[in-house]
């Protein structure tokens, strides 16, 4: 049975998430990193993201929003910040199912709602109104009451790992991550894929500082704030620039700047292997 949070986590939860990209510049990391997780904390982590979803992000919501952007191509300043929230939710219950369940892997219909979620929102910042168009209708269809329904029963399906399959697929993130920085060349899309990785593990240490507040969770939590919210700004530039015919997102190399890339070598040898 899934455990039911008071509204204080969701709200700690919230608060966490809402800096997850903010540049913290004095953190560091603890030493050294501990790696255990139980799967009685996997579990925990997941029903928290789960709740945090179904009550943080509201599909008549997002409905209208989409129904807004259909019409108008653009969302006003207060509904930009709800997109971004419900998005959020959506988020960082995508995470959690890549982390904690057996395939580490989101179901199919709910990783393609959280992806035209973010195509959508990249092209009303950069006000593209034939991917708006597209990408909003797709996004209405899959907002639907038939689809949403589906959505919901996947998500519910996602039965968890144990502790020693979760920490394998940690292991095994860290070492593409070394592999990619050793290997030097980088597109926009390796930019991407890396930076996902950094998501993933920021996802988890905020449901893990949300739950069971403490030091070390604290301050892997804001180390690697950093890092996302520094390669997040550059993501932001580089679709930016695709979008505008200025570079080819898959093929251009990208110079990975020295702020980041000290950060990610830091973090990449100081965790265990």
């Amino acid at each position: 049975m899934s455990r039911h949070f008071p509204q204080e986590t969701l709200g700690a939860l919230f608060d966490a998430i809402e800096i997850d990209d903010v540049v913290d510049p004095v953190v560091r990391l603890p030493d050294p990193i501990t790696v255990e997780c139980s799967q009685e904390e996997m579990a925990r982590c997941l029903d928290l993201c789960r709740q945090f979803w179904r009550e943080r992000a509201s599909q008549a919501e997002m409905r209208a929003l989409v129904g807004t952007l259909l019409l108008t191509g653009d969302l006003p300043q207060d509904a930009r910040a709800r997109y971004k929230h419900i998005r959020a939710a959506y988020k960082q219950l995508r995470f959690a199912l890549v982390l904690y369940g057996r395939p580490h892997k989101a179901p199919l219909l709910f990783r393609a709602t959280v992806a035209i979620m973010g195509h959508l929102q990249d092209a009303f910042r950069n006000r593209r109104r034939a991917a708006i168009l597209g990408f909003a209708l797709m996004l209405r269809v899959l907002l639907a009451r038939p689809a949403w329904a589906a959505v919901r029963r996947e998500v519910g399906k996602v039965r968890l790992d144990d502790a020693p399959g979760f920490l394998a697929f940690r292991k095994a993130e860290f070492r593409k991550l070394r592999g990619w920085l050793r290997d030097g060349a980088l597109t926009g899309h390796r930019f991407h894929m890396i930076r996902k990785v950094v998501s993933r593990q920021v996802s988890f240490y905020d449901t893990l500082r949300t739950l069971e507040p403490g030091e070390h969770a604290y301050r892997m939590s804001r180390f690697l704030s950093a890092i996302n919210g520094l390669m997040g700004s550059m993501h932001d530039d580089l679709v930016e620039q695709a979008g505008k015919g200025h570079r080819d997102y898959h093929r251009d190399d990208v110079p990975m700047p020295e702020d980041i890339l000290v950060r990610l070598q830091a973090l990449t040898s100081a965790y265990p292997a």
